[in-house]
């Protein structure tokens, strides 16, 4: 680990949602972990089990119905501003806009923060580099692949070189060589320090990336800790059976 600074701290995070058909949904209910600088921080659990929610309470675009959460020192309710200068979010449903190139998508976002010309111009060339999109930097958004896309939207997330990523299932429908070039990214940005919060529910990508996980079901945080903790906490060497019984303690 790079630094041991926290970056990310979620205190008692609760969101409540009112459904016409449902009524009253607890989507998540009082999740608190802190992760680190130079730390790939998981969040393992099943499709519904609030890790989207959770992540879109951290990234200020949802108000947490209680508790609270600090984004490099910023709280993101008093100050979600801050916050967001602080950080890059990724989601799966982020579009692009289809009549701009690669590169005049990745400029726009950079200017929206705030970026000066030359900065901005390096940063681009950069991330161009850095993603491999060489080949298709110049090409309308509307005619990549789903795997080049998924790179301009990364490339657009950390254009402003945030000291916190919040990736939510960053590698969710993309082919394998497309799958292994974010993987890099991810390992890159934990080696330059930055705190990487990632989304997922594929078991073996959350044992390769993460340095710590935490289990998620039904809006509650089910279990912590690093990957020898979790094991030696279960008993087991395998994390699809800790997931199991983490879930099941709180079924």
């Amino acid at each position: 680990m790079v630094m041991e600074r926290v970056l990310v701290r979620a205190s008692g995070l609760v969101k409540h949602f009112q459904d016409r058909k449902r009524g009253r949904v607890e989507a998540v209910r009082g999740i608190s972990f802190e992760a680190m600088a130079g730390e790939i921080f998981g969040l393992l659990g099943p499709n519904g089990a609030g890790k989207t929610t959770a992540l879109r309470m951290l990234a200020t675009i949802l108000t947490p119905t209680d508790g609270t959460a600090t984004i490099n020192g910023c709280d993101v309710r008093s100050d979600p501003d801050g916050a967001r200068r602080s950080l890059g979010f990724l989601s799966g449903d982020t579009g692009l806009y289809g009549r701009l190139s690669a590169r005049e998508m990745i400029t726009y976002f950079g200017r929206l923060y705030g970026l000066d010309d030359n900065r901005l111009n390096n940063r681009v060339d950069e991330l161009g580099d850095k993603l491999d999109m060489g080949d298709f930097f110049e090409r309308r958004c509307a005619k990549l692949s789903t795997g080049q896309k998924q790179k301009v939207s990364i490339a657009r997330t950390v254009v402003h070189d945030p000291p916190v990523l919040i990736l939510d299932e960053p590698t969710a429908g993309l082919d394998v060589l497309a799958s292994r070039n974010i993987v890099t990214f991810i390992r890159a940005a934990r080696q330059e320090g930055k705190c990487v919060i990632l989304s997922t529910h594929d078991m073996g990508e959350a044992e390769r990336l993460c340095d710590r996980i935490g289990i998620i079901h039904n809006g509650i945080l089910a279990a912590v800790g690093s990957k020898a903790e979790l094991f030696e906490r279960y008993r087991t060497s395998d994390l699809e059976a800790v997931f199991l019984r983490a879930v099941g303690e709180t079924a």
